[in-house]
């Protein structure tokens, strides 16, 4: 490898987990406007293994070879002409093309906030994703003090935020997970912890945050008379009926459901770094992989069940 050149993850085909590879590239282009990073860390998002087994090509298209990593963790190396100075530990989303997952990224600097003292960059590359928690709870749904919330993926890389910051919004919290996970999302401080498998009656809801994106009308029969429901995820077997149905019901003034997807700003990433230092909010590192077994991190989210978030330190 030479100083114009870095390690990444890349592959050139879609396919399993295991199309996967570190491979030596060139460093990444620095265009006006961007702040240059030197990544720490980074975690693995669902909709990355969507795109790398080839279930979102009207996005993604067919060009090859491909890289991976949305979020990233990283120390400013060359600041530019932001706010930033040379050596702050920053965190962010890189938006599209997917290319975090490598040594260095250029990001523009409007996606960054400093990470929160306190924390080191595996712990704070398990927290971008919880700027869409946030935007969920407080803006789309308007979350409101002694409202009855459920969290579906309770323990999932958005879901476990969204527990926490739940709780901290005064709401009473209900968490589905599966049963070897009931014990975190006690911990995360939900009031009532519930096997998805076996939910039995679960009640009304006020906010249902639905991390998962199948059998969205059951849920939505949860909703009380002024409820909302917030879709961060769609049934990727069945796109066009799921986007649907969200759309079809996105139009009610009552008893809504509606989808969104995250684009975080740097106000965003200061809130979220707000509720870290306040303690209510702390990350939850499911398992830390090299970036030479990129394969093994996407594999280990695929497999399901995770306690937080799939963290790659670099």
């Amino acid at each position: 490898m030479t100083s114009d050149s870095m390690r990444l993850a890349s592959y050139d085909r879609y396919g399993p987990a295991d199309v996967l590879h570190e491979v030596t590239g060139p460093l990444p282009r620095v265009r006006p406007g961007e702040v240059l990073i030197r990544v720490r860390a980074l975690s693995v998002n669902g909709g990355e293994l969507a795109m790398r087994a080839g279930r979102l090509r009207p996005f993604s298209g067919n060009r090859f070879p491909k890289q991976v990593g949305l979020d990233v963790v990283g120390d400013v190396v060359d600041p530019g002409a932001s706010r930033f100075a040379v050596g702050d530990l920053v965190w962010g989303i890189g938006g599209m093309p997917l290319s975090t997952a490598a040594e260095y990224a250029a990001i523009r600097p409007d996606r960054l906030g400093l990470v929160p003292d306190g924390l080191d960059a595996v712990q704070a590359a398990a927290l971008p994703a919880g700027t869409t928690a946030i935007t969920a709870l407080r803006d789309k749904a308007a979350l409101a003090p002694g409202e009855r919330l459920l969290v579906r993926g309770a323990t999932g890389g958005v879901g476990y935020v969204a527990v926490q910051l739940g709780k901290a919004m005064g709401a009473h919290v209900t968490g589905l997970a599966s049963a070897p996970n009931l014990d975190l999302v006690r911990e995360l401080g939900a009031d009532e912890a519930i096997d998805y498998r076996h939910p039995g009656e679960l009640g009304q809801f006020d906010v249902i945050l639905d991390t998962v994106g199948t059998d969205l009308a059951a849920f939505r029969r949860l909703l009380a008379p002024d409820g909302r429901m917030v879709a961060i995820s769609f049934d990727l077997d069945h796109p066009v009926r799921s986007l649907g149905y969200i759309a079809a019901n996105s139009v009610r003034r009552t008893r809504w459901a509606r989808f969104f997807s995250g684009d975080p700003k740097t106000p965003l990433f200061a809130e979220l770094g707000r509720w870290v230092s306040a303690g209510a909010i702390r990350p939850q590192v499911d398992r830390v992989f090299p970036l030479s077994d990129i394969a093994g991190a996407h594999r280990a989210l695929e497999r399901g069940g995770v306690r937080g978030k799939v963290v790659i330190e670099i």
